[in-house]
């Protein structure tokens, strides 16, 4: 089955995964996924990822992250979509939840946090918020 939104498909799996209390959940491998869960894990949302390429297709299991029996995420939204896209520059990226979340953007420096985009000066696609 062809997917048309392939990062808020695992954007979801997270989502679902942590409302069910999973320890991990495990999403079909891209780049663009790899590198969103790279600045997951840098903010400290997920505990980590790995790549399986043992199978047909290659998987990403991805390691949920819990605090006193509640998840690290919130909230995960995708912000731009297939049907719509949203572009910021480094001066108008949204800010969540006044700072305590964050906003992840595609950039021509690679997939960034808000606050790492805005230190690099670079703005581009707006591609979830996390909190």
């Amino acid at each position: 089955m062809a997917l048309t939104d392939p990062l808020g498909d695992m954007l979801t799996r997270i989502r679902n995964g942590q409302q069910a209390k999973k320890d991990s959940v495990i999403s079909p491998a891209s780049k663009l996924r790899a590198h969103v869960l790279e600045v997951l894990q840098r903010e400290g949302y997920i505990r980590g990822f790995s790549e399986d390429a043992t199978g047909a297709h290659p998987q990403l299991r991805i390691e949920l992250k819990y605090f006193e029996g509640q998840p690290a995420i919130k909230h995960v939204a995708r912000v731009s979509k297939p049907g719509r896209r949203v572009y910021s520059g480094s001066k108008e990226l949204p800010v969540v939840r006044n700072g305590l979340g964050i906003t992840i953007v595609s950039t021509p420096k690679g997939v960034l946090s808000d606050a790492e985009a805005r230190a690099a000066n670079v703005g581009g696609e707006v591609l979830a918020e996390v909190f």
